[in-house]
């Protein structure tokens, strides 16, 4: 009798203590076949994730692929019809301009070849998202949505939020409220445009905001809500047609600083630079022998765009009034054709008014027509 209690007993706690597999299953799915539809309703949208890489997908060891990615939204299925293509997987510094022209062109193909395709979503590294984001705002020509996700922890990370932002942007790419807003940034349940988000911390979570302005929307758990929309132009607007663009031009970018050198603006010129960007202290006023380094540069032919590294403010065009001559200047060392190189940047932050000038520049090297792609985009 005591040996079968025991023997009881000893069965009992075998079964109670035996480590339990949970989501086993989950942890590593069946992986579906290259850019194949997941199981969900034909009613649902398509949408389709093109990766580039970035730390959304740079796990400890390697990295994961864009199957990999889509994989990793539970109840994806309730939202869309989910496709993937991986277009490259690198950390977001790594890709080359030559690569963001690649990109733009297969987006563009996408849409004209799939007219049923309801949006694309994007990984990038969060270091150039916001670069990457407008530049596709500006050379992507749909109404269709292009929504940039990434995230700050990789997935080797404990909090790894990249799933949960990939997810988010499936469900922007795929909403009807979402077409005609241009490219989108969707991390941390916001939306923001391609055009005035920023990355504004190294670290935290809620990096990418919208300085000034606010968000466009957000992802609840119930739907998608937009607050408002942009009023530049944008994807669908946009004049750009980067299909025979084989290189973008050089642009480079000055920082101003107290009794900064000239010099760093005349080796941009030197070097190649077709544009420079000066991203002021203030409202666009240089410092050191700056000025000097500029006039040598227009002198060559080169768009100099003042801008503001403040992270608000807008640096407006100077002009003279309707009708009126600007006042002669005679220490004026430059000829009128020469001070008309010189374009206000509006409100774009530094970075991403290079990326407007060079993409203009594959259109046009008239400083009046520069300056006016800059205030209307």
């Amino acid at each position: 009798m005591r040996a079968r209690v025991g023997g009881l007993i000893v069965l009992l706690i075998g079964l109670f203590c035996t480590p339990v597999r949970v989501g086993a299953q989950a942890a590593s799915p069946a992986s579906p076949p290259p850019n194949a539809r997941a199981q969900a309703p034909a009613s649902v949208p398509r949408v389709r994730l093109v990766a580039t890489g970035g730390t959304i997908s740079n796990k400890v060891g390697g990295r994961l692929t864009a199957e990999e990615l889509v994989s990793s939204m539970p109840g994806i299925e309730r939202y869309a019809r989910p496709e993937f293509e991986q277009y490259t997987n690198l950390a977001s510094g790594e890709l080359t301009l030559d690569q963001w022209l690649g990109l733009a062109k297969r987006l563009n193909e996408i849409f004209k070849t799939e007219p049923d395709i309801a949006g694309l979503v994007v990984t990038s590294g969060t270091d150039t998202l916001e670069e990457l984001a407008y530049f596709l705002n500006l050379t992507v020509r749909s109404e269709k949505p292009v929504v940039v996700v990434g995230s700050m922890r990789n997935p080797s990370t404990l909090g790894y939020e990249g799933a949960a932002n990939l997810l988010e942007g499936f469900r922007v790419a795929a909403s009807p409220d979402a077409r005609g807003k241009g490219a989108l940034v969707v991390l941390n349940d916001e939306i923001n445009a391609a055009r005035e988000v920023t990355k504004t911390d190294a670290l935290r979570l809620s990096t990418f905001q919208t300085r000034g302005y606010g968000v466009l929307g957000v992802v609840d758990a119930d739907r998608v809500v937009f607050y408002r929309e942009p009023v530049k132009r944008r994807m669908a607007q946009s004049e750009f047609d980067v299909s025979a663009v084989a290189h973008l031009p050089r642009v480079d970018v000055i920082m101003v600083y107290q009794g900064a050198d000239g010099d760093l603006i005349k080796a941009a010129a030197d070097a190649g630079a077709q544009g420079i960007v000066i991203a002021a202290a203030g409202a666009g006023a240089t410092s050191g022998t700056q000025r000097d380094g500029e006039n040598a540069a227009v002198k060559k032919g080169v768009i100099l765009v003042t801008t503001t590294r403040t992270g608000s403010g807008r640096i407006a065009p100077r002009r003279a009034p309707a009708g009126a001559q600007a006042p002669a200047n005679p220490n004026n060392p430059l000829t009128p054709d020469e001070q008309r190189r010189f374009v206000a940047g509006e409100d774009l932050s530094p970075v991403k008014a290079r990326v407007l000038l060079m993409v203009a520049l594959t259109k046009t090297h008239d400083p009046a027509e520069i300056q006016r792609i800059f205030s209307e985009y």
